[in-house]
């Protein structure tokens, strides 16, 4: 296995990227068009909550690219990066919050939407605050560190009224929507086999908070495995019943608090079986679906760009976007037009009952129904 020599996963998936439905998915081809343009021409304001690598390296970039929302305000408990953003964006004062005074945005009208791209330890929490400060939240994947906390944040932005959002991006991509249709529609028969894998090799920082269970829930699984566990569901149109998983650990010393390698099957209705595996210390980013008539895939598969796909006709003839734009964009139109969003929460909870139960086979050694 290779290094890349990257800090992060964040520079892991733009180099690979540069380097080489709604609800169920189903029907998945009539969500993909349900927030279309509306005649209003308001932009929406989006603040970003967490000012990472991911934030800095890909959503505020987006955001001066999209049509109908903008970059309004910045939540971060380090004053020099609030300054350093202020002055970068043109951000105004009085849309700079810290994590104390936070619930004041509710006071803001510029503020439209709140966009949590924190610790995942800490999506709930500025979920259901946001939600109650009278804000639409878009919430980074994975979901929450567990099902239970993603259904309380649903509650919580249904009893506010306020629409809610998971930041599945691929979702809005050309070769990944191809995928769901050329699965879901059957158009190389029925599928036979599925075989995905997603993970990096991590030789970034040892004490980072994505290697501290108490913050991100997990390891590899939780913020790589995520992509794979889609690939699986939006490849097929379905839900999987069961799962078995096992656990490799080659660097404990590195991973001890978390996962570095998992493999696993899910079972789906009609006998279907698929592969997945996530990693942080292998080198891994394609989906391929095996059907009675032959192979579609992606691969790379799923990096910020540079996704590449094909079919037993030859090479997808799709054009690379910028993902987070259009998700984010997609989203506000969603708002604007008061219809829902393809990717809602109970998206994000499905991806998390599935590794729940991943993570119960593993403690097992069994196979696990996904409850």
């Amino acid at each position: 296995m290779k290094s890349i020599n990257s800090k992060s996963r964040r520079d892991f998936l733009r180099h690979v990227s540069y380097g080489a439905g709604a609800l169920a998915f189903a029907p998945v081809f009539k969500s993909l068009a349900a927030c279309t343009p509306s005649a209003k021409d308001k932009k929406l304001g989006i603040a970003l909550v967490g000012l990472g690598g991911y934030a800095g390296g890909q959503l505020a970039p987006a955001l001066q690219q999209t049509k109908h929302c903008y970059l309004a305000g910045i939540v971060t408990g380090t004053p020099s990066k609030a300054d350093d953003w202020a002055k970068k964006y043109n951000i105004p004062d009085g849309n700079i919050y810290n994590y104390d005074n936070f619930d004041t945005i509710a006071k803001n009208p510029a503020i439209d939407i709140v966009y949590v791209v924190l610790p995942v330890s800490m999506h709930k929490e500025y979920t259901i605050r946001a939600a109650k400060a009278g804000k639409h939240v878009i919430c980074e994947k994975p979901m929450a560190l567990n099902a239970s906390e993603c259904n309380e944040m649903i509650a919580a932005c249904k009893n506010a009224n306020r629409m809610l959002s998971i930041g599945y991006r691929l979702h809005f991509e050309p070769h990944t929507q191809e995928i769901m249709r050329l699965g879901q529609k059957k158009v190389y028969g029925q599928i036979t086999g599925l075989d995905t894998g997603n993970g990096f090799v991590y030789d970034g920082d040892p004490n980072a908070w994505r290697l501290k269970k108490a913050l991100a829930g997990g390891g590899a699984l939780m913020d790589m495995g995520v992509y794979s566990i889609q690939g699986s569901r939006y490849s097929t149109g379905m839900e999987p019943l069961f799962v078995t998983a096992t656990e490799q650990k080659t660097k404990p010393e590195l991973f001890k608090d978390v996962d570095e390698t998992i493999h696993w099957e899910l079972e789906f209705p009609g006998g279907l079986k698929t592969k997945g595996k996530s990693s942080y210390n292998n080198d891994w980013g394609y989906l391929k679906v095996m059907a009675q008539k032959g192979e579609f895939g992606l691969e790379p598969a799923f990096g910020y760009g540079g996704i590449k796909g094909f079919t037993p006709e030859g090479p997808m003839p799709f054009p690379q976007i910028n993902q987070q734009a259009a998700q984010m964009d997609d989203f506000a139109l969603c708002v604007l037009n008061k219809k829902p969003t393809r990717v809602p929460g109970e998206e994000g909870v499905k991806d998390m009952k599935i590794i729940d139960a991943i993570y119960r086979s593993i403690a097992s050694g069994k196979k696990e129904k996904i409850i």
